[in-house]
């Protein structure tokens, strides 16, 4: 019997394998971390990258790890954490394991808007930029869109199976509209967004980091906040409303933070394919639990994201974006999904 812990008004199950293989994704994650670090034209040992993170390290250390190469290790992690509380989220949402930001479209209406600001010269397009920045506009893209989709999936109620058809429908109108200003743009421009579109984590600076850091941590404290809520959800609404819960509110809470946190991530790092998607399935099958974990689905982001990264700059003579290494990772698990769907 799975033991019921209670700290004061506070109740939740204490599940100990779910628990053991969360701190033991945390170490991974940690661990590849570091060796992120460490890798690079100047290579720096495991124990010399731990020493100067904890401030004990040498002054050349000091100006590689923390000022060169942190702020991308960094964004890796922030990236692969909101991604995967994201795929968890609506995928618990949904009811579905191909629910997931690039299946529903969000990324592709972030990629969008920063699509039409990089291609498009002009006033307007301008004073865009300058005003909230490439990424502040692609996080507006990527929240309309998902406010679209759910409206549009909105029948006294949200239908997991409508939710996806509707968001395979509008991510297909989207990549038509980006493929349209990329025709229509001038080469040079096309070259940047292409290369935004892939999605990667070079030429990361400390403010990316930072903004994308503190937006995260907000929207993970709502989440935190409603995911009690949440779980008798699991149980259908029937259920959750005999229990007191607005499953109506709580749904459309947890749905905006979804999307306001896959936002953040291709703010930070483009439209990274597929993290969304695998890392709560992974999550769900290393935990064994019923539905995609959320604390478990955004270590096992973290550390997808961060082990691509490594890959993509180290497993080639040219480093690669690391989207061309997610793509590589998540398209077989979508088959994979896709077949043992049809199984059943």
């Amino acid at each position: 019997m799975t033991p019921g812990v209670r700290i004061g008004r506070v109740s939740f199950v204490w599940r100990p394998w779910h628990a053991g293989v969360t701190l033991l994704l945390a170490a991974l994650t940690f661990l590849l971390f570091c060796l992120s670090i460490g890798v690079g034209d100047f290579p720096i040992g495991l124990p010399r990258v731990v020493a100067t993170i904890l401030g004990r390290g040498e002054q050349v250390d000091e100006f590689v790890v923390m000022d060169l190469r942190m702020p991308r290790a960094l964004a890796g992690a922030v990236v692969g954490v909101a991604l995967g509380v994201s795929g968890a989220l609506t995928q618990s949402i949904a009811r579905n394991p191909l629910a997931s930001p690039d299946i529903l479209g969000i990324t592709g209406g972030a990629g969008v808007v920063a699509v039409f600001l990089v291609t498009v010269s002009g006033g307007t397009a301008a004073a865009v930029v300058d005003s909230v920045g490439l990424s502040g506009a692609a996080l507006a893209g990527g929240l309309l869109t998902g406010l679209l989709v759910y409206f549009l999936a909105w029948r006294r109620g949200v239908d997991g199976f409508r939710l996806i058809l509707i968001g395979i429908s509008v991510s297909a109108v989207m990549e038509a509209v980006t493929t349209w200003l990329l025709v229509e743009a001038d080469i040079r421009d096309v070259a940047r967004a292409q290369a935004w579109l892939i999605g990667s984590l070079d030429n990361r600076s400390w403010d990316d980091v930072r903004v994308a850091s503190w937006c995260a941590v907000v929207l993970l404290a709502v989440v935190a906040c409603a995911s009690f809520q949440f779980k008798p959800m699991h149980l259908g609404d029937d259920v959750a409303a005999g229990l007191g819960v607005r499953h109506t509110r709580v749904r459309a809470t947890l749905l905006l933070c979804a999307v306001l946190l896959a936002g953040v991530a291709v703010s930070a790092a483009g439209p990274v394919p597929f993290v969304a998607l695998v890392a709560p399935q992974v999550a769900m099958r290393l935990t064994r639990c019923p539905t995609p974990p959320v604390v478990a689905s955004g270590v096992t982001g973290a550390l997808l994201l961060i082990g691509a990264d490594l890959v993509a700059r180290t497993a080639l003579p040219i480093t690669l974006p690391v989207g061309v290494v997610t793509a590589a990772i998540g398209g077989p698990f979508l088959v994979y999904l896709l077949v043992r769907a049809n199984l059943r």
